[in-house]
């Protein structure tokens, strides 16, 4: 059984930084692509970043680059989202998720088989 759990979120204020991380099990963690999505209240959930077993990551919203950065540890079978520089407009709730691995980081929510049940990050003004 694949699970996938998230820990991390939290209150921030503006300006502030948190680490998410999410822990794989029940899946060979190598063949996997790791993503992490938003959904922010009224809004459709959104690709924030992915990042493949070699390391090569893809950043999909404009607003996040320079300040977010995925990454993995593959020893521990964990994927991170640091989160520095935060801004109200952050605040959603983020899902990790895992899509097999076919050569390229997929930005679709389709792509993703499997997903954690998301852990809400709040950052005041």
């Amino acid at each position: 059984q694949v699970q996938l759990v998230e820990s991390g979120g939290g209150l921030v204020q503006a300006g502030g930084s948190l680490r998410l991380s999410c822990a794989a099990s029940g899946l060979t963690f190598r063949s996997y692509v790791m993503g992490w999505f938003r959904q922010a209240p009224g809004k459709e959930r959104e690709f924030v970043a992915g990042i493949r077993w070699s390391g090569v990551s893809l950043y999909s919203i404009e607003s996040v680059k320079g300040r977010f950065t995925i990454s993995r540890d593959n020893a521990k079978n964990t994927v991170y989202l640091e989160m520095n520089s935060l801004k109200p407009e952050d605040t959603a709730v983020y899902y990790c998720a895992a899509a097999r691995s076919l050569g390229v980081v997929p930005g679709t929510e389709a792509a993703y088989g499997y997903w954690g049940q998301g852990t809400q990050v709040t950052v005041s003004s």
